[in-house]
């Protein structure tokens, strides 16, 4: 019987932003952070702090109503932790204490005012937790400002705030676009930090920047639906942003129907912003992150040991622990194929052997399913995953090496063209493999533990054997055997069987 895995305390952060207030809850504080609610209202907070300095008392009390129902479903779901920030309208308007002074009596904890040097520090945590080896400049656009950061690795330098979030554009400029171009190009011309962006990644953050995203990847047919790690080269970005701005002015943005409607007279100002940024960093791609300052504040406090860890790994082991059959099994594979793969010198790279690892772990999640659909099914939930620290082609390639675990390699079930394209041939070749060799280990083992460690690889001339020691004798059977030498066909050897 599996053992129940141990879980701490479910941890949430309520997040008062100037255009949405948001409750997040998630299962643990963990290096991956698994949502399990999530639930925002568009209050319009700084809607007017620019032009009157004040909340608006209709989003106050929006807001405040929203926050009661927050902390009602804390205490329902039984929350352990609760953290609580405010950002740029509570930060700038003159009635921003006497908010925040209602809002911490109703939510029952003391609220983090940000500042936007910090605002732009957590919101770079966000992104180093959610993106592997981030390197580039995170842009966090809220409805109140803009943060700027300059991130490598896992280490942040000092970052700046601007004025250009959506709604302080829009009441700044009194709502003409011509004016507002104006405003971000004297902002964004003056910001040193984005020379540093030349031929590296600008990360996008921000809900009206995902809303762009949205709509750029059903425009151009693309086959995954993950915000997270979506990427577009900077000039197609460039392209994309002036085209935003020619619909709004034929008055066309009203129909595009993928956006919240409170949202969607926002989309002309991040686009804006986003394609001035473009013009001075000169970046070679954009990348957009789900991953933000609630995911930053909460990295942020986890112990050194769990913040160096990988986030994908991390993530593939929770969903290896909850749905495949044994935890233990997956991790003996690892060290299977880690032994295929130097007996046989297979050129890797170290993220093709972290992705290597990954699928190992992700394996056996699909054996729930009806045998006849857990190749299709199996690739939808890793594809479409709610984890970090993985980018599009990279889920393509781990999902696409467990589908050939289930469906087999045969040209009459092949996965989505659409999702092979995802990849070079070359990575094609490598996720059959790997697949070829997941049948193989799952085979012999019945994804039981204990088995694969008592198989060995040989390599004699161009031979590739897989020897079993005598215990296992009766292990052996035609079928292994067959798809022992299909797997190294696709190695480029031949291959046997080996009693010892």
């Amino acid at each position: 019987m599996k053992r129940p895995r141990k879980r701490g305390a479910s941890v949430a952060v309520i997040d008062i932003g100037s255009n949405s207030v948001r409750l997040v809850v998630y299962e643990a504080l963990a290096r991956s952070l698994i949502p399990i609610f999530n639930e925002k209202t568009l209050c319009g907070l700084g809607r007017e702090v620019q032009s009157t300095g004040l909340l608006a008392p209709d989003a106050v009390d929006k807001a405040l109503t929203s926050l009661k129902r927050f902390r009602a479903l804390c205490r329902v779901m039984q929350v352990g932790r609760v953290f609580a920030i405010a950002t740029a309208a509570c930060r700038d308007a003159s009635n921003g204490p006497d908010f925040i002074a209602k809002a911490e009596r109703i939510c029952a904890v003391k609220i983090e005012i940000l500042s936007g040097p910090r605002e732009a520090k957590l919101s770079a945590l966000g992104v180093i937790s959610g993106i592997h080896r981030p390197d580039g400049i995170v842009g966090d656009l809220g409805g109140g400002s803009l943060e700027l950061i300059d991130v490598r690795g896992n280490s942040v330098r000092s970052g700046v705030t601007l004025p250009l979030g959506g709604l302080a554009l829009q009441d700044l400029a009194h709502k003409s676009l011509k004016r507002a171009d104006r405003i971000v190009r004297e902002a964004i011309d003056d910001v040193d930090l984005l020379t540093a962006g030349r031929r590296r990644t600008f990360y996008a953050v921000g809900g009206t920047w995902r809303a762009l995203a949205r709509i750029h990847i059903i425009q151009s047919g693309y086959p995954l639906q993950v915000m997270h790690g979506y990427s577009i080269q900077a000039a197609e970005a460039l392209d994309f942003a002036r085209r935003l701005r020619r619909l709004a002015a034929a008055n066309m943005l009203a129909d595009i129907e993928v956006v919240a409607d409170a949202r969607r007279p926002l989309l002309t100002y991040a686009a804006l912003v986003l394609e001035h940024i473009v013009r001075v960093a000169k970046p070679k791609t954009i990348v957009f992150s789900t991953f933000g300052v609630r995911e930053g504040l909460l990295h942020e406090k986890l112990p050194e040991t769990e913040r160096n860890k990988d986030g994908l790994i991390c993530a593939a082991e929770e969903l290896n622990q909850l749905l495949s059959r044994s935890a233990k099994h997956a991790r003996e594979l690892i060290a299977w194929t880690d032994r295929l793969a130097r007996v046989v010198k297979l050129r890797e790279t170290e993220e093709d052997r972290r992705l290597r690892h990954t699928a190992c772990l992700l394996s056996d999640i699909g054996w729930r399913v009806h045998p006849d659909h857990r190749g299709e099914q199996t690739l939808s939930l890793v594809v479409n995953a709610n984890f970090g620290a993985i980018d599009h082609r990279e889920r393509a390639f781990v999902g696409l090496s467990v589908f050939y675990r289930y469906a087999g390699l045969s040209e009459e079930n092949q996965p989505p063209l659409t999702m092979q394209e995802l990849l070079t041939p070359a990575q094609l070749e490598r996720a059959r493999l790997l697949g070829a060799a997941f049948r193989v280990a799952h085979l012999i083992s019945a994804a039981r533990p204990g088995v694969l460690p008592a198989t060995h690889f040989r390599s004699q001339g161009r031979n590739l054997m897989l020897v079993f020691e005598h215990r296992l004798g009766d292990l052996v059977a035609d079928r292994v055997g067959s798809r022992f030498k299909q797997l190294a066909r696709l190695i480029g050897r031949s291959g046997s069987i080996v009693r010892r």
